[in-house]
């Protein structure tokens, strides 16, 4: 690349900065400019690479070729962050990372795992939550350079690792069994009982009802609580029926209220550590760290 054809670091950062705060208007605060000036900043990256990098919405969010530029200053930032410390010795600058996980292993086994690393090494991760059937488009849009994911496949340029399956049990309490479930969970019952699903990317519950009753998404009643917490109390105190990872139950309040509905088939979900395969050398260390503790906790 020409010096002409080289990217204007100012333009990339109005791109970054747009992409991060999710409006020019934000981005314009964060970069003490006014909101003209950073869209013409972007315009003119836009116009030097022959592609609209940005799509106009609320919020704004990259289109397919910024994506890709948006991958590539990620990485770019990564290895210049990891370059300043490496020169600058121990007493460097804490380095960002973002990485994209599901709340389940975010909520039970990640901070453990990978505590004593960060806090040795000095990094600052930015969590980006999504469930673990679309951490994996975080990564792929740019947003992340790390993601734990139900995907098994690697993206180009990237590579997978299996971290370990995460156990569900379909649970419920006392009160709740004997108000929906005198009979059991038949599937008469489980159409009118009032499920508990976490988002609407949340298919675990979904797949159970099909696969065990043949009960499709949209024949059945649920609250959605899009928080880990809200959402175990929510099945202690009987509002619902719903999932939870073996690995809280002990140490979750009220379990002795719960009553598992399907206690001889678990819901078992794979999950994978996806990352870029050229890494900067505090990147791969923080992989074979998470990699590690998660074959021991999972």
């Amino acid at each position: 690349m020409t010096n002409q054809n080289r990217f204007d670091s100012r333009q990339c950062e109005a791109f970054l900065s747009v992409v991060d705060r999710g409006s020019f208007e934000l981005a314009a605060q964060s970069l003490n400019l006014t909101a003209s000036a950073v869209s013409q900043r972007v315009k003119a990256l836009e116009m030097q690479l022959g592609n609209t990098l940005l799509i106009r919405s609320r919020p704004c969010r990259p289109s397919a070729a910024g994506q890709k530029l948006l991958q590539h200053l990620r990485r770019v930032a990564e290895l210049e962050q990891d370059l300043q410390s490496d020169f600058a010795g121990q007493q460097s600058a804490a380095i960002s990372i973002a990485i994209a996980v599901n709340a389940d292993s975010l909520n039970s086994w990640v901070l453990p795992a990978l505590s004593e690393f960060l806090i040795a090494e000095n990094i600052l991760l930015e969590f980006l939550i999504d469930d673990q059937d679309h951490t994996h488009d975080l990564l792929e849009s740019g947003m992340v350079l790390g993601c734990i994911s139900a995907e098994s496949q690697a993206m180009r340029g990237c590579q997978a690792t299996p971290l370990g399956v995460m156990r569900y049990h379909a649970l419920a309490s006392k009160d709740y069994c004997a108000r929906w479930f005198p009979q059991g969970m038949t599937r008469e019952a489980a159409r009118l009982a009032p499920a508990l699903t976490f988002n609407r990317k949340d298919k675990l519950q979904a797949q159970l009802l099909l696969q065990h009753f043949g009960l499709q998404e949209n024949a059945y009643a649920t609250h959605f609580i899009p928080a880990t917490t809200p959402y175990n109390n929510a099945i202690v105190l009987g509002l619902g029926w719903g999932v939870i990872p073996e690995m809280m139950l002990n140490t979750l309040p009220g379990k002795d209220q719960l009553v598992r509905l399907l206690p001889e088939q678990p819901a078992d979900v794979a999950l994978y550590w996806h990352h870029w395969k050229v890494q900067t050398p505090r990147l791969a260390r923080l992989t074979n760290t998470l990699i590690k503790q998660a074959r021991i906790s999972l």
